[in-house]
């Protein structure tokens, strides 16, 4: 699948390995984020990775991945209640990321700024507040809302800057591995 030169900021490797390297990515930080966190998975952080490393229906795959590693390790191995409440937050909570993803490519697709960083920042404030808005959105039928105290999304908001700096240091580090593999082939 062809990737849009304008679209795409994070290259850890070649653009035919970008859709497969970010879901191995990404379920694999949503299985360890699972088993560490349970419910504050980094849902935000996730899609700001996928919307940069893909264009935007990979991108929603991809995290629709992720989460149902999410989903499938807190039911099957953490033992979530099977009820209609546990499983219906599942699904608002596949909704945010989704929204997140969503979110974050519109961003990165819009701004064309060249400091990165800062681009990626500003898709990771969207990713979150589309995704808190999400759940958010829900409690009324749900219930919850006391869960969005300053301090809660506060300290989830951290925690997705926290994952997003570790992911794309991972990417950096596969992209540098790949830089001096590709490299010493050439010189041989």
């Amino acid at each position: 699948m062809p990737l849009s030169v304008d679209h795409v900021r994070l290259r850890p490797v070649e653009p035919r390995h970008a859709a497969a390297f970010c879901f191995a990515l990404l379920t694999a930080s949503s299985a360890l984020a699972s088993f560490a966190l349970a419910c504050t998975t980094p849902f935000a952080a996730f899609a700001v990775i996928a919307a940069a490393a893909l264009p935007q229906r990979p991108a929603l795959l991809v995290i629709t991945g992720a989460w149902l590693v999410n989903q499938t390790i807190g039911f099957a191995a953490l033992h979530y209640p099977i009820d209609a409440s546990t499983m219906a937050w599942g699904g608002a909570i596949g909704a945010a990321a989704l929204a997140a993803t969503a979110a974050a490519s519109a961003v990165l697709q819009h701004l064309s700024l060249k400091s990165t960083p800062l681009v990626l920042a500003i898709a990771l404030l969207c990713a979150y507040g589309a995704y808190e808005l999400t759940l958010f959105a829900v409690t009324p039928l749900l219930g919850g809302a006391g869960a969005f105290t300053t301090s809660v999304v506060a300290r989830l908001g951290l925690l997705n800057i926290a994952w997003l700096i570790g992911l794309l240091a991972t990417c950096e580090i596969v992209r540098l591995i790949a830089s001096v593999h590709r490299d010493h082939a050439l010189s041989r």
